[in-house]
């Protein structure tokens, strides 16, 4: 019977995954202020303490996992990228959804945009797949 890897393991490699190189990942990801960075800052700081509920663990490997995808391209096909028109309309740029998951209850979904640099994406929402698509309940952060 194989042994689960160790949490340390996995977050070093998604962190290593997500820092960018002379030749890294063609898209920096930033994230969207307040809720978005201090929700990664607080997973971050609960994984070194060694404080990370089940839940919160799968959370960061879910999220880092789609993380580092969307900085390598963001319409990869796990991710199932796509434009949400009624949020471009209501916030005057183009807003994109992507899964984190597929085929689970309230199944977590991404929500973000490029810029506010050129080759970045600013995560601006996570959230749960809205209901009956009523994408207007959807409550986007600040870019950086």
């Amino acid at each position: 019977m194989r042994k689960r890897p160790r949490l340390e393991k996995r977050r070093s490699t998604v962190a290593d995954k997500l820092k960018t190189s002379a030749s890294g990942p063609p898209f920096t990801i930033r994230m969207g202020l307040p809720h978005m960075d201090e929700l990664w800052s607080d997973l971050n700081s609960k994984l070194s303490t060694g404080r990370l509920t089940k839940n919160e663990e799968r959370l960061y490997r879910k999220w880092g996992k789609a993380l580092q995808l969307l900085s390598l391209n963001p319409f990869y096909p796990g991710l199932s990228s796509h434009e949400i028109s009624s949020l471009t309309q209501k916030y005057g740029k183009k807003i994109f959804e992507s899964y984190l998951e597929n085929r689970t209850p309230g199944a977590a979904r991404m929500f973000w945009t490029y810029g506010p640099e050129r080759a970045e994406i600013t995560i601006l929402a996570l959230e749960p797949h809205p209901e009956n698509n009523e994408y207007g309940k959807v409550k986007l952060d600040a870019e950086p």
